[in-house]
């Protein structure tokens, strides 16, 4: 296959592909985004502010002030994604802005929705975030486990071992001991845990990956590991596969789900019907992972 062809699965955003435009025209009609149609605004949402960093175009939704990112360029579509930030809105550069507007205001309903999603996600996200530390807890494969430094340590790991939790303690949480000093600062902790961490995510994934490979009749050449602040994993056409090292926070089926999703590019690059297929054939609940996957609150850039 000539080029270079990547099909990527993101996470904590919300997006609208909307069809292809027609050929230029005067007051042509507006695309509609792949998005649930018009409806009125619901009552829970109540007047407010939504500001994009990059905010270049501000608009009033159902009472909202929306200041939105605006950006045109060679594309046939209009596009909305939603994300932690806020509103993004991609355009072809012959659209009329009118015609961007009165989208915006037909579909106000489905953008606020998202943008309150995405104000709760991030604040979920937020109160998730570990203070690395001393008896510092965090998510390793689904299950909660204790950080210990551990100065005198008599392990031969490489700068920490996981021990499981006692017998008939109560929830059997497993620690994680860190060859560490006492007085370690904060991102010397982080960095030594999550250090173990990426081993661990090697380790794991390629051990999936060696599972259902085959299953899939296909071969990748090399996994490597990424630290995407906005996808969960990556296939190009030359066969590398990227798997965000923090899905190793999450429960095995949801990385499963996502190493099948990905080793299920290398038949389709695309996320055809005929992509799915290959995904059910191995995971037929694949939605239910996928809909876990979208809720659950890995913070990031830590």
């Amino acid at each position: 296959m000539s080029g270079f062809v990547q099909l990527a699965l993101d996470f904590l955003t919300g997006s609208a592909p909307l069809a292809p435009l027609p050929a230029p025209a005067p007051r042509a009609r507006a695309p509609e985004p792949d998005a649930p149609p018009a409806e009125p605004l619901n009552q829970v949402f109540q007047p407010g502010t939504w500001h994009h960093p990059r905010a270049n175009r501000l608009l009033r939704l159902s009472g909202c002030e929306v200041a939105y990112e605006f950006k045109r360029g060679k594309r046939r579509t209009i596009g909305l994604s939603v994300s932690h930030e806020g509103l993004t809105v991609s355009a072809p550069r012959w659209t009329p802005l009118g015609e961007v507007e009165a989208l915006l205001n037909q579909k106000s309903g489905w953008v606020l929705e998202k943008l309150q999603q995405a104000r709760e996600r991030a604040g979920e996200l937020a109160r998730s975030r570990t203070v690395w530390a001393d008896g510092a807890e965090f998510d390793f494969l689904g299950q909660r486990v204790r950080l210990q430094l551990d100065p005198a340590h008599g392990f031969s790991q490489v700068g920490a071992v996981l021990e499981p939790g006692a017998e008939g303690e109560k929830g059997g949480q497993a620690t994680l001991k860190l060859g560490l000093a006492r007085n370690a600062g904060e991102v010397q902790i982080r960095d030594a845990a999550q250090a173990w961490l990426m081993r661990q995510a090697k380790r794991v994934f390629a051990e999936r990956l060696a599972v259902f490979a085959p299953q899939l009749g296909v071969g990748y050449k090399v996994l490597r590991l990424s630290s995407a602040g906005t996808r969960w994993g990556s296939a190009s056409a030359d066969g590398t596969i990227r798997l965000n090292w923090r899905l190793i926070h999450l429960k095995m089926d949801m990385i499963d789900y996502v190493v099948v999703h990905e080793l299920s590019h290398l038949r389709h690059m695309d996320h055809s019907p005929q992509f799915w297929d290959v995904v059910a054939s191995i995971l037929p609940d694949h939605a239910e992972r996928r809909r876990a996957l979208k809720q659950s609150a890995v913070p990031l850039g830590e």
